[in-house]
């Protein structure tokens, strides 16, 4: 549950800073520095009395570190300049119907009945907190959900990848492992796209950063990571529910977001289109 609530923080940071003029290229970029180190640390410490990484392992490394944590990355943050924290977590909430309709596409997987009903669903809900935004927001919305979308689509492509690599590696070395390739990808992106002194921003751009390094990247990776290992995947992903309805309410709270019936409509809609997904043929 920690896990969840601290994966949800990250969009009420990201929209504190914008607050102070920093865009997402430099915010993304002081976020993966500070974690750097410990992502470095944990795929270290993962990676002892292990065997040495062959060529194939770092080719599947940098494909995953690209797809899973670069790019979802930085379209996530690119996304929040334009959408609430709202609506940027239920869509990001879609990845395990992305993961199964990616598995429809390019794996051969038969959709069931009661899975077509969860897609329809979760993206109900999604469309119903979307229109409701876009009618008071304007066209920013819809480059804002976009955005979100294929961060949300691009983490999907990383989960449907990771499967056997996780098997070789272990997940919490593949995570390392992954993350130190993309903290590189968006210090580098940050280099060639911004001078380098864009890169002094303001302090409370900096302890945020700090904090969304710390209590909203590495620290809900270890924890779910250690929730799985104890309680299993099934159950964590259903503990995790709680993601969306924390961001919900930080938003209201600290941002001042609107909460009202629309929001808690398509809340419920995704969580619930989600858990049928998740939910085992035959299960009561």
């Amino acid at each position: 549950m920690l896990g969840a609530i601290g994966f949800s923080g990250k969009a009420i940071i990201v929209k504190l800073a914008y607050r102070h003029g920093v865009d997402a290229v430099t915010l993304l970029m002081w976020r993966m520095l500070l974690a750097f180190p410990l992502f470095l640390l944990l795929a270290w410490w993962a990676g002892r009395g292990k065997p040495r990484l062959t060529a194939r392992d770092w080719r599947d490394i940098v494909v995953l570190g690209f797809t899973g944590y670069y790019l979802a990355s930085y379209l996530d943050f690119a996304g929040l300049a334009y959408i609430s924290a709202s609506l940027e977590r239920l869509i990001l909430y879609l990845n395990p119907t992305l993961v199964l309709l990616l598995s429809v596409l390019f794996f051969h997987h038969r959709l069931q009945g009661r899975q077509v009903l969860a897609l329809a669903i979760s993206y109900a809900g999604v469309v119903a907190v979307f229109a409701h935004e876009l009618h008071f927001e304007g066209s920013a919305t819809a480059l804002g959900a976009a955005l979100v979308f294929g961060s949300a689509v691009s983490y999907a492509i990383y989960l449907a990848l990771s499967g056997k690599v996780v098997q070789r590696l272990g997940a919490l070395r593949l995570t390392g492992l992954a993350s130190s390739v993309a903290c590189v990808l968006c210090i580098a992106q940050f280099l060639a796209l911004r001078p380098l002194g864009d890169a002094w921003v303001s302090e409370p751009v900096l302890w945020l950063s700090l904090l969304n390094a710390t209590a909203c990247t590495v620290a809900p990776v270890l924890m779910v990571m250690l929730a799985i290992s104890r309680i299993g995947a099934p159950l964590a992903a259903q503990v995790g529910m709680v993601g969306p309805m924390s961001t919900i309410l930080m938003g209201w709270f600290i941002l001042d977001e609107p909460m009202n019936g629309w929001i808690a409509v398509g809340t419920v809609l995704v969580l619930g289109g989600v858990f049928l997904v998740g939910l085992k043929k035959g299960a009561r």
